[in-house]
């Protein structure tokens, strides 16, 4: 057999089929994830076959993929059987904006799509310097607690927390979204949010719906200015918490109109 790009390719996570679509390579999706919602299509057009922790590993094998994409040391576990089950994986481990854009660089040559990943990737840029442009425009940066969990409380990831800069804000505890692990990011004592004194508040619960009234109601919060003025904001976690296109397009956007709005 001549040597040749991925035919079937099997998507554990939301990112690398919209990064696929997005380059016009979809048609060599042959499974996604459950969780999937970008693009629409893809939830009509592509079986799932997993979760983020867990697969249905007899329908992969049934899919006959020569391309596994996963994503992160979560789903390492995954990884490892559909590997001694003999297929070809790759896990991504992005968590910053330049990585993310490195992904989709890499992901585009693996489909022999290099020159449309360039310029997938060139026009990101351009919307991130676009609106990093417009954000010189605000007064000042406003302080933002972003929340990716409740219980524990789980403060913004890497990638999150540098769209907030972007995005024209300061996030209050960028320092802990180095931490690859969600344990480095737990904000033990809600008097550490009140310490930081967020304009704004953005949640993002993980898929679960973000309820402003709760965080509101938390010990002490009442003299929060974001809590005070009643700058409680939800934005999807498929626009912020993949990270992929999504995250540098719609994602951002949200943060820089929520923001705007702040003053």
């Amino acid at each position: 057999m001549p040597a040749r790009h991925p035919e079937r390719i099997v998507c554990l996570t939301e990112e690398t089929t919209e990064t696929l679509y997005l380059l016009g390579e979809e048609r060599r999706i042959v499974g996604i994830s459950g969780y999937t919602v970008r693009p629409p299509r893809a939830r009509k057009e592509k079986p799932r076959v997993s979760a983020f922790l867990n697969a249905n590993y007899d329908k992969i094998l049934q899919l006959k993929p020569d391309l596994v994409l996963g994503f992160s040391d979560l789903q390492a576990d995954i990884a490892r059987d559909l590997a001694k089950a003999g297929l070809n994986i790759m896990i991504f481990n992005q968590r910053s904006v330049d990585e993310i854009l490195s992904m989709i660089l890499t992901l585009s040559s693996l489909v022999g799509a290099t020159t449309k990943g360039e310029a997938l990737v060139e026009r990101l840029q351009k919307n991130l310097q676009s609106i990093s442009e417009a954000a010189k425009a605000f007064p000042k940066k406003p302080r933002v607690y972003f929340e990716e969990w409740d219980e524990p409380m789980i403060s913004g990831i890497r990638w999150v927390s540098e769209l907030i800069e972007i995005a024209g804000g300061e996030d209050v505890f960028s320092e802990r979204s180095f931490s690859q692990a969600a344990s480095g990011r737990i904000v033990g004592d809600g008097r550490e949010v009140i310490e930081k004194q967020p304009e704004v508040i953005l949640g993002s619960w993980c898929g679960k719906k973000f309820r402003p009234e709760k965080g509101a109601a938390r010990p002490g919060w009442d003299a929060i200015p974001a809590v005070k003025q009643n700058r409680l904001y939800e934005i999807k976690s498929a626009e912020i918490l993949q990270p992929g296109p999504a995250a540098l397009t719609d994602g951002v956007r949200r943060i820089h109109d929520i923001l705007k709005q702040s003053f």
